[in-house]
């Protein structure tokens, strides 16, 4: 993609402060996304792919260098930028509706009447297919169902950018594979800019515009960035048969189990 730079990073750098001294996580970030592009952060454990979602998400603010968002730097959490976590983090008390209501009125209770933030969380869970679940709590569905319930709670804020730290991974292969398969055609209907973390380099290849690949740990930095030029819509059966899906496949595996790869042979 050669749109404009939606979202900007220059020169970041993360060090935190431990019981041991100073842990340089990350450094030299350099990476443009640009809008309605799908961009995975992938890499070995302990790589930095969880805070460099933390810092677009403004959750944590950069050591060095400067993020933006819209030309506006990122200077702390913000609207404009929602985060579903592998843990769906919904309140048990509260039904389906009642937690992605939450948020719609954070965002829009002050400018909008009541029925239209009852409308836009009936959208919401329309648009994962939970309508018939709006008035079950959390303790009452699969685990499948409480990830789409979080999604529907970031994509109810009309968030400019979806950050989703490895939502898929403590689901089964079956769930993991339908929920991927949704959120190909989520993000075709709402256009949504998507920053996702993951260890699945399947994942990565169906999913992404572009796949990100960080150096191992400690003071990580992106080693490669691999533009995917699959068509879309994405079948993942048809998928299966493609050379070229192959060819990304096989130069994702290179890079982390190959050139990243002696991080597994420490004990």
């Amino acid at each position: 993609m050669n749109a404009a730079k939606f979202i900007d990073i220059q020169n970041v750098a993360q060090t935190f402060k431990t019981q041991k001294g100073l842990f340089p996580a990350l450094k030299n970030i350099n990476l443009d996304i640009a809008k309605g592009e799908f961009v995975t952060l992938i890499g070995h454990s302990g790589c930095g792919k969880s805070t460099l979602l933390n810092l677009i998400a403004g959750l944590t603010l950069p050591t060095e260098g400067m993020l933006l968002c819209a030309n506006r730097e990122i200077a702390g959490p913000g609207p404009e930028r929602a985060v579903v976590f592998q843990n769906h983090s919904l309140l048990p008390w509260l039904t389906c509706f009642e937690n992605i209501h939450l948020g719609v009125e954070r965002v829009f209770g002050e400018t909008e009447k009541k029925i239209q933030l009852k409308l836009r969380t009936d959208a919401a869970l329309e648009l994962v297919g939970l309508s018939h679940a709006a008035h079950k709590r959390p303790g009452e569905i699969s685990g499948g169902m409480k990830q789409r319930v979080g999604i529907a709670r970031a994509l109810a804020m009309e968030p400019k950018v979806l950050l989703m730290d490895e939502p898929f991974g403590a689901l089964d292969a079956l769930t993991r594979a339908k929920l991927q398969d949704e959120l190909l055609e989520i993000v075709a209907r709402t256009h949504s800019t998507v920053v996702m973390v993951t260890h699945d380099v399947d994942e990565a290849v169906l999913l992404s515009d572009k796949i990100v690949m960080l150096t191992n740990g400690p003071a990580a930095t992106i080693g490669e960035v691999l533009n995917v030029k699959l068509p879309r819509p994405r079948l993942r059966v048809e998928l299966a048969e493609s050379a070229e899906y192959q060819h990304l496949r096989k130069a994702v595996m290179d890079f982390l189990y190959t050139r990243q790869g002696h991080v597994e042979k420490v004990a």
